[in-house]
């Protein structure tokens, strides 16, 4: 609608191989599909390229800018979309040591923003033991780009568990929240859900939340449901268990109207956090 600020938004859900070809054209026509349906910004989930082998990972480590960023920038510029290129493994081929990096792309093509993932897996979950830190190197530096007439904060997955990294983006303007994900099932479906709407509510933004799904070559399994959330916590879209996407439009006055109606960001006191 013409005078609005709005951006339309899908979350791509993949459940990606090892064989990165066949996840490029998964990808590309999901993309394609998704701008049919009207999308302005559409975001790929974590490692949509490659997905489930160390041996592959190795083999598809690849620099930023490189191959995956050229075929992602040639397809934000012929569609003339904004593209979130979900994260790949950034390092030098066959390295063992990578980042887990998220690439964002403007209309022309351009990579305007790359945020390394800050928060590695590390944990004993309920179906297995994950250790991210043993072949993956962390970020340290918090990003945000702009969107059309949004801000857009970067994560990835397991990042969605540290609020302060969500609160840090709020502050410095970000209006959406987005969290390409691999979330297992055995969290995903208690937790995923819940922290993508409390991460929303408690920084007044949006958040666009594209997974994988399915079980993976490894034989872990993700829990998908790839969904939209708005400022209020409300689920917009949310994807079933398949590849596909969800699909919403992000209304950006409604989010000042509720910020200023709301202000518990401008109600914070940070003269009293100091411990």
């Amino acid at each position: 609608m013409q005078g609005r600020r709005e951006i339309k938004a899908a979350a791509i859900q993949m459940s990606s191989t090892p064989a990165k070809a066949e996840n490029f054209g998964v990808a590309e026509d999901l993309i394609r599909e998704a701008v049919a349906a009207g999308a302005d910004l559409v975001a790929l989930p974590e490692l949509w390229s490659c997905h489930g082998l160390e041996e592959a990972y190795r083999e598809n480590t690849e620099p930023v800018p490189g191959p995956t960023t050229a075929f992602l920038g040639r397809l934000a510029r012929e569609l003339k979309v904004y593209v979130l290129g979900g994260s790949i493994l950034e390092g030098e081929p066959g390295s063992e040591r990578r980042y887990n990096t998220s690439t964002f792309f403007d209309p022309s093509g351009e990579l305007v923003a790359r945020y390394r993932k800050i928060h590695l897996f590390d944990v004993k979950a309920p179906d297995r033991d994950y250790l991210e830190s043993r072949t993956v190197a962390p970020g340290d530096e918090i990003v945000a780009a702009k969107a059309g007439p949004a801000t857009l904060g970067l994560s990835v997955c397991y990042d969605l568990r540290f609020p302060e990294l969500y609160r840090l983006l709020a502050l410095r303007g970000a209006e959406i929240l987005a969290v390409p994900a691999a979330f297992t099932l055995a969290t995903g479906k208690d937790h995923w859900e819940l922290l993508l709407r409390a991460r929303a509510v408690e920084n007044q933004a949006y958040v666009v939340a594209p997974a994988q799904w399915g079980q993976k070559a490894d034989g872990r399994r993700t829990y998908g449901r790839s969904m939209i959330v708005d400022p209020w916590g409300t689920v917009l879209a949310q994807c079933p268990d398949r590849d596909g996407f969800a699909l919403a439009t992000l209304d950006l006055d409604y989010l000042d109207r509720f910020r200023a109606d709301f202000p518990a960001l401008a109600n914070r006191r940070p003269e009293a956090y100091d411990w």
